[in-house]
């Protein structure tokens, strides 16, 4: 009997041991993910108080939208399949339409590109990104038969400016 008692503390004494390192190391993996997620969000933040543009010029001709945009803020704008611009017409039944980006082929309805003419200016330090002091060349093509008299660029990490057309 004295045999079976110490076999069952034994086991009773491993569970006890198995369970409190399922709880430690979940407790600590909880507390990293949290960290880890409070991190990427400070990172975020910090990226979108140093994000700001301002709209430069804008011409439109029907549906056609040219508008220039320069950075005005200290972080380098560079995730442009993430931009959206968005346009209203007055009078337009659906409202607000979004314009998503094509990086290929500028005149496609419902997109916006940069032009290739113009592209960004001066483009030195990071090719093909919109540095702090550059200047962009947009061109976007609302869908047939409207022709917007408002317009809303917005980045990625959600700041934009509006323009009246």
């Amino acid at each position: 009997m004295a045999v079976a008692e110490i076999i069952g503390a034994a086991v009773g004494v491993l569970i006890l041991i198995i369970v409190a390192y399922i709880v430690v190391g979940s407790t600590l993996s909880a507390a990293e993910t949290v960290s880890n997620a409070q991190k990427d969000l400070t990172l975020q933040h910090e990226s979108r108080l140093q994000t700001s543009f301002v709209i430069t010029d804008k011409d439109k001709n029907g549906p056609i939208i040219n508008i220039s945009i320069t950075n005005t803020g200290t972080e380098v704008i560079r995730d442009f399949s993430h931009m959206v611009i968005f346009t209203h017409t007055i009078g337009d039944s659906q409202g607000y339409r979004n314009l998503n980006y094509e990086k290929m082929t500028c005149g496609i309805e419902g997109t916006w590109c940069i032009r290739d003419e113009l592209g960004i200016v001066p483009d030195t330090i990071h090719p093909n990104q919109l540095d702090p002091g550059e200047k962009m060349y947009i061109m976007a093509t609302s869908p047939s038969g409207t022709s917007p008299d408002w317009c809303q660029i917005t980045t990625g990490n959600g700041v934009y400016a509006t323009a009246y057309l």
